[in-house]
């Protein structure tokens, strides 16, 4: 199938590892040019220099930190100024630390919306000039299953992703007229460097071994196994694509059938 990606300009944060990467390798295998950012240096070029390598697309990375807004637009002008154009922008920026509601203070939830809130609405912002420019954009924003199943000591994501939703709700209205389409991939269990780091919070937290609570997760998902990053790049591209091109406005979950909840 062609996903009409080819000439496109995708920008893809969080991209040195775990589905920004996976996505960002996808989008440059199917044509389109990549603009890719993350905090650490070192891994952003070693993933760019494999993507380059893998698909022999043009990739420009940029190191660029999602909760500081002058990283925001320098990452979205200089990419769309280096490419001539913007088409699709991946918002990523990981997401906020485990933890029961009284253990966080004031400083902890401003620290949590700054990076799971204003990193998406910034990226946004500074991308839809440019897509009406070209007569239309993509914005996919990938968030949790969290959103549609709040998770046991997780509340910050639980309460902070779900206000990403309303916002991408709105504006799939407001700017459908622009032909820009703003959907939302809810990730279940993935097997990343971030589900890794919560499962030995867990064992941790329960004493038990970490190997324990991998297969105790695994085995909740009615596919018996963790997702890969990969497959969610390959939900992630095609609402990208043309061949989703009715498509605005969906919260959709990739989780292997983990989710109970009919909606």
């Amino acid at each position: 199938m062609d996903l009409g990606l080819r000439g496109k300009v995708a920008l893809v944060a969080g991209a040195s590892q775990g589905m920004g990467r996976a996505t960002a390798l996808l989008f440059a295998r199917e044509g389109a040019k990549v603009g890719m950012c993350a905090r650490g240096e070192v891994a952003l070029n070693e993933a760019a220099q494999m993507i380059r390598r893998e698909s022999g697309g043009e990739v420009l990375a940029m190191v660029a930190d999602m909760t500081k807004a002058e990283d925001i637009q320098r990452f979205v002008s200089q990419t769309a100024e280096h490419y001539g154009r913007l088409d699709i922008i991946v918002n990523n920026a990981g997401g906020p630390p485990p933890g029961e509601f009284m253990k966080f203070s004031d400083e902890d939830w401003s620290a949590a919306f700054n990076l799971s809130f204003m990193s998406t609405m910034r990226m946004t912002r500074e991308a839809v000039p440019h897509m009406r420019k070209v007569g239309g954009g993509r914005v996919i924003n990938i968030t949790s299953y969290s959103v549609k199943e709040p998770i046991a000591g997780l509340v910050l994501s639980n309460a902070i992703r779900s206000s990403v939703i309303g916002m991408a709700k709105t504006l799939s209205r407001e700017l459908g007229r622009d032909n820009i389409l703003i959907n939302n991939v809810c990730p279940g269990r993935i097997d990343t460097e971030r589900a890794q780091k919560l499962n030995k919070a867990r064992a941790e937290r329960l004493k038990k071994p970490v190997e324990e609570i991998n297969r105790e997760m695994a085995a909740e998902v009615p596919l018996g196994r963790y997702g890969t990053a990969e497959e969610t790049a390959d939900l992630i591209v095609f609402l990208a694509s043309q061949r989703a091109s009715y498509i605005t406005g969906t919260t959709i979950q990739i989780d292997g059938g983990l989710i109970r909840g009919i909606q």
